[in-house]
């Protein structure tokens, strides 16, 4: 089983990308399941969010204590958050950011803000995270482009989400 944690400040589409990543998955013929978990957070609070991927049926429905990639959609969230807490030994990291680096760990990164700017995916004045976070785990291999397109047009009618995930597949670097 790939365990995924999404680390995310409310309104910026993290409980979303969740959600993409599942659908995603399952179009790719995985089972998956994504739970969110917060309270009455209001949009900036510290949000986090869980996805789980596999061939086999998942039983389990719960937060992730030892995920094999960490997404970071906010740098800002590690200020109030251990968000490397529980990463696996040979887990993976995606920062929003052009450049970030931990020591010990495969980070991987991309300007998701300046990519969700440029396609105008703003709500209340702050850039919308999850459809361009859903192409570049495509390009980290844990879904495929196809399938992250077809789960974004099924759920959103707006072409630039799928312009914002292809945006972000070419840009990720590790």
């Amino acid at each position: 089983m790939y365990e995924i944690r999404i680390h995310s400040r409310g309104g910026q589409g993290g409980v979303t990308a969740a959600r993409l990543l599942a659908l995603a998955a399952f179009r790719d013929g995985k089972y998956a399941t994504a739970c969110p978990f917060y309270g009455a957070e209001r949009r900036g609070a510290p949000v986090v969010s869980f996805v789980r991927i596999d061939d086999h049926p998942i039983k389990v429905y719960s937060q992730i204590r030892s995920p094999d990639l960490i997404v970071v959609l906010d740098r800002s969230v590690m200020d109030v958050v251990d968000v490397f807490a529980g990463l696996k030994p040979d887990g993976k990291v995606l920062v929003n950011a052009k450049e970030f680096a931990v020591e010990g760990r495969k980070v991987y990164t991309v300007d998701l803000t300046g990519i969700a700017l440029a396609e105008n995916l703003v709500v209340a004045g702050s850039p919308i995270l999850n459809t361009p976070v859903i192409g570049a785990l495509a390009k980290m291999g844990v879904i495929t482009i196809d399938s992250a397109k077809k789960a974004i047009s099924e759920m959103f009618s707006d072409e630039r989400n799928v312009r914002a995930a292809a945006a972000a597949y070419k840009e990720v670097s590790a």
